[in-house]
């Protein structure tokens, strides 16, 4: 008998459903070799390229900006290895929510099957409950991969970082932007209604963040225009995004220090570049005064 809901216009409605799926989602890499930047930590010589053509994969730690590939990357890893892949927050998950995650990966381990567990805003867990992850790091029991935008130095325990490695993901650059660009204009079926300036300013706009260019690509994509829109027509239509920057965390410093290193190698045009990134950050500029005295 047939079913109640079955209908010939399935495969209609998964099409459609596939259509309204985010950019992001839709354009998620099926392998390591499909994601772009990051060459640093997945080249055939760099960190990951090495372990994985060694088949000795060990417990990591991502360090760096959001919307790099952290999550990615760890999901592709797990595949790579066939490895049951795990994601929690430290953000949404307690300590009665680890004790099950644990157990599952025991259950696993025990039918042969590896457990890569990853653990987005690592940081957020505190000491105790970061210790309670070594016990199944050195049996075996999980794979960790933790992601965190903090200095991991500062904010992970000593125990955790020593049997961990720390990889530092980039921001993507300019060129990466670019080929994300005509990876989703492929996808879309179309290009965007933008001249070369205003492409330049819609890269300039995600601030070396993917998810935000794909965010921002899929406004621009829906847009009706005539003519290709220019640098100041694409600024009018969308909000520049927020700079990244915090008054008291790894940024503060960061930026700080570039600012400091960029005066004593008589460089003015890189000492403005980070002045002003402070200042729109929202820095005192008595802070900034008294540094340049």
């Amino acid at each position: 008998m047939a079913d109640l809901f079955d209908s010939d216009a399935k495969p209609e409605v998964e099409a459609a459903a596939e259509v309204n799926r985010p950019l992001a989602d839709r354009l998620r890499p099926k392998s390591l070799a499909e994601v772009i930047g990051q060459a640093q930590v997945l080249g055939e010589e760099a960190p990951l390229g090495v372990m994985l053509s060694s088949g000795s994969l060990s417990s990591l730690i991502f360090w760096g900006p959001p919307g790099v590939g952290k999550t990615t990357i760890a999901r592709l890893l797990a595949r790579e290895t066939d490895l049951h892949f795990v994601q929690i927050s430290a953000i949404f998950t307690g300590v009665p929510d680890l004790r099950k995650v644990f157990e599952a990966a025991k259950i696993r381990r025990q039918n042969g099957q590896g457990t890569l567990l990853f653990v987005d805003e690592i940081h957020r867990f505190n000491k105790a409950q970061q210790d309670g992850f070594l016990p199944y790091m050195e049996d075996g029991t999980i794979l960790l991969v933790g992601a965190t935008t903090e200095n991991p130095s500062f904010e992970l325990n000593a125990a955790v970082l020593s049997r961990s490695q720390v990889l530092v993901l980039e921001r993507l650059s300019l060129v990466d932007l670019e080929l994300l660009t005509q990876r989703a204009e492929r996808e879309l079926g179309k290009g965007l209604p933008l001249n070369g300036e205003a492409r330049d300013a819609l890269h300039e706009m995600a601030d070396g963040d993917g998810r935000t260019l794909l965010n921002l690509i899929e406004q621009v994509a829906a847009w009706r225009v005539d003519i290709p829109l220019g640098r100041e027509a694409l600024a009018t239509r969308l909000m520049r995004r927020a700079s990244k920057y915090d008054k008291s965390g790894d940024e503060h410093y960061n930026l700080i220090s570039a600012l400091h290193k960029s005066i004593r190698g008589s460089d003015p045009d890189a000492a403005l570049y980070w002045l002003g990134r402070m200042l729109e950050g929202g820095e005192d500029p008595r802070f900034l005064a008294r540094r340049l005295t």
